[in-house]
């Protein structure tokens, strides 16, 4: 979903109208820009799919489960009980490019930048 851009024609009264209200309404500490923060409220009301969990037997793929006990990942593949699905669609609405053509791989919630790059999954 790409972020709409706003009409660059506008009588002055409409841009000192839309302006103050824009700039009053817009909550920095949660969002990028007042476009991201229009993105959030649009899909705000939008449902979440919740992740598939899936329980193997003691005895079945020895090896995948010997893995993932090696390398600690128990807390990776067990699905989070409870999430806040305001802070997701924070996270995914500020993640998207702001310009054309450039990818900022990093996210704005909540007042701090989260990184999504492949140092910061590793």
């Amino acid at each position: 979903m790409a972020l709409k851009k706003l009409s660059t024609k506008r009588s002055r009264r409409d841009a000192t109208e839309e302006g103050s209200s824009a700039a009053s309404e817009f909550d920095s500490h949660r969002f990028r820009s007042a476009e991201h923060q229009q993105c959030f409220e649009a899909i705000k009301g939008w449902s979440f799919h919740r992740e598939r969990c899936v329980q193997l037997r003691k005895d079945e793929y020895p090896d995948f489960q010997g893995e993932i006990a090696r390398r600690h990942w128990a807390w990776l593949v067990t699905p989070m009980a409870k999430f806040d699905p305001e802070i997701v669609i924070e996270f995914y609405v500020n993640a998207w490019p702001t310009e054309e053509g450039v990818r900022d791989m990093r996210s704005w919630v909540r007042g701090h930048w989260v990184p999504f790059d492949a140092d910061a999954i590793s």
